[in-house]
C-alpha cells in the first residue's frame, strides 16, 4: 500500500477544510487584535505618548502574527488550487487594497518616531488606522460576498472566467458583514488594550470596545436574519462523490431557499452562532467590568464562533457561484491531490506545533503592561 492511501481521500478534505478554518481563525485571534489596535489608535491616544503606549503593545508581536495570515493564504494555494484561482483572481483589487493597506503597517512602525514633528507622527498614525481598519472591513466584505455567491463560472477547459466588478463586492449584505468584522475586531483590539495597557488609553478602549461589542452583536443577528430570509443557499444534488476528481462540473449543485436549511440538517452547528453571540456579550460585560484576561479570552470566543459559524453553514461548499451554480466549488471538488494533501498533513502536523510553542514562549517572555514610564525611560523605542 502507498503510505499517502493510509488516510482516505474524503477525511483529508475535510482535515484541511477545518484546519484552513484555523488557519484563519488562528489569523483573526493573533493579528486581529493588532488591526484592532490600529483602527482603535488616533482614538485611545490623544498624546503622542499615549499613542506610542498603544503602538508598543502590538509593537513587539504584529509580525510574527501574521504568519496566520501567510500559512492560510499558502494552504489556500496548496491544498485548494481552484479556490486559489478564483478568489485571488476575481478579488484582486480587493486583495491589492488589503496588502497596501497592510504594508503601511510596517513602514508607520518603522518612521513614525524618526522626526519629532507632530504633524509627522500624527500622518503615520492615521497610516496605522488605514493598516488597521482596511483589512478588518474587506475581508469581512469577502466573507458577504461569498455567502451570497461569487459571479465565476468555469468552461468545459476548466478555464475560469469572472463576470463581476470590485464595486460589485460592496453590496449591502456585504458591508453589513464588513460591519460585523471591523466591530469584532474593535472589541478584540480593545480587548488588548484594556490588557497590555494602563491609564487613559486603557480607559478609552475600554469605552469605545463596549460599543464595539454591541455593535457586533446587533449587527451579526442582523445579518444573520438577512441571510436566513433574503439569502438563497445552495444543495448538492443527486449523491454526494466525495473522493471523486477535482472537477467542480463533475457535480451538479442547485439554488435552495436559504443556507439555513444546514441547521436542520446538522443542529450541532447552532453552537457556533450561539458562542458569537454569548462571547460578544461577555466581552462587553468584560470591558464594562475591567476584567483584563477574561475579556481577551471572551472575545477570542466570539471569533472562534462568527468565523466558524458561515463555515460550517456553508459546509461542504468553500466558494458558490452565482451565475452558474455549477461551477461551484466544494470540499469535495476543489481540492488538490490525496497524496499532496497527505504530505502537507504531515508538514503541517511537525511545524504547526512548533510555531503555537514558539508563539506562546513569545507571548509569555513580552507578558506585561506597557507604562508611561517605560514609554518615556525607553529611549531607543522605534515605535
Amino acid at each position: 500500500m502507498i503510505l499517502f492511501e493510509l488516510v482516505p481521500f474524503e477525511i483529508l478534505r475535510v482535515v484541511w477544510w477545518v484546519l484552513l478554518g484555523v488557519l484563519l481563525t488562528g489569523f483573526a485571534l493573533t493579528d486581529g487584535f493588532d488591526l484592532g489596535v490600529g483602527t482603535l489608535l488616533p482614538f485611545v491616544g490623544r498624546t503622542d505618548t499615549e499613542r506610542r503606549i498603544a503602538i508598543n503593545t502590538i509593537g513587539p508581536v504584529w509580525e510574527g502574527n501574521q504568519v496566520w495570515f501567510i500559512l492560510g493564504g499558502g494552504a489556500i494555494f496548496a491544498a485548494w488550487p481552484p479556490l486559489y484561482a478564483v478568489s485571488f483572481s476575481g478579488f484582486y483589487l480587493a486583495m491589492f487594497a488589503v496588502l497596501a493597506a497592510l504594508i503601511l503597517r510596517p513602514v508607520g512602525f518603522k518612521y513614525r518616531s524618526k522626526r519629532e514633528s507632530a504633524a509627522w507622527r500624527n500622518g503615520w498614525d492615521w497610516a496605522l488606522f488605514v493598516g488597521g481598519a482596511v483589512p478588518a472591513l474587506i475581508f469581512g466584505v469577502a466573507m458577504g460576498n461569498v455567502l451570497q455567491g461569487v459571479p465565476f463560472r468555469f468552461d468545459d477547459d476548466l478555464r475560469v472566467f469572472y463576470d463581476g466588478t470590485f464595486f460589485g463586492l460592496l453590496n449591502p449584505f456585504a458591508l453589513l458583514t464588513g460591519v460585523v468584522s471591523v466591530a469584532m475586531l474593535v472589541t478584540h483590539g480593545a480587548a488588548w488594550l484594556q490588557l497590555k495597557a494602563e491609564g487613559p488609553v486603557r480607559d478609552r478602549a475600554r469605552a469605545i470596545g463596549s460599543v464595539a461589542a454591541l455593535v457586533t452583536v446587533v449587527s451579526y443577528v442582523l445579518a444573520g436574519l438577512w441571510l436566513a430570509k433574503g439569502i438563497g443557499g445552495y444543495a448538492l444534488v443527486g449523491d454526494v462523490v466525495s473522493n471523486g476528481p477535482s472537477n467542480p462540473l463533475f457535480s451538479e449543485t442547485t439554488r435552495s431557499p436559504s443556507w439555513f436549511g444546514a441547521f436542520a440538517e446538522r443542529p450541532w452547528i447552532a453552537v457556533s452562532p450561539v458562542l458569537g453571540l454569548l462571547g460578544s456579550l461577555l466581552a462587553f460585560y468584560g470591558l464594562r467590568a475591567g476584567k483584563d484576561l477574561m475579556t481577551m479570552l471572551y472575545s477570542k470566543l466570539a471569533i472562534i464562533g462568527i468565523i466558524s459559524s458561515v463555515g460550517l453553514t456553508m459546509f461542504p461548499y468553500i466558494l458558490p457561484s452565482s451565475i452558474d451554480a455549477r461551477s461551484s466549488l466544494t470540499v469535495w471538488n476543489a481540492s488538490s491531490s490525496h497524496q499532496t494533501l497527505f504530505v502537507m498533513l504531515v508538514a503541517a502536523v511537525i511545524f504547526v506545533p512548533i510555531i503555537l510553542a514558539y508563539t506562546a514562549w513569545v507571548y509569555h517572555v513580552l507578558w506585561g503592561k506597557v507604562t508611561e514610564a517605560e514609554i518615556n525611560d525607553n529611549h531607543e523605542t522605534v515605535y
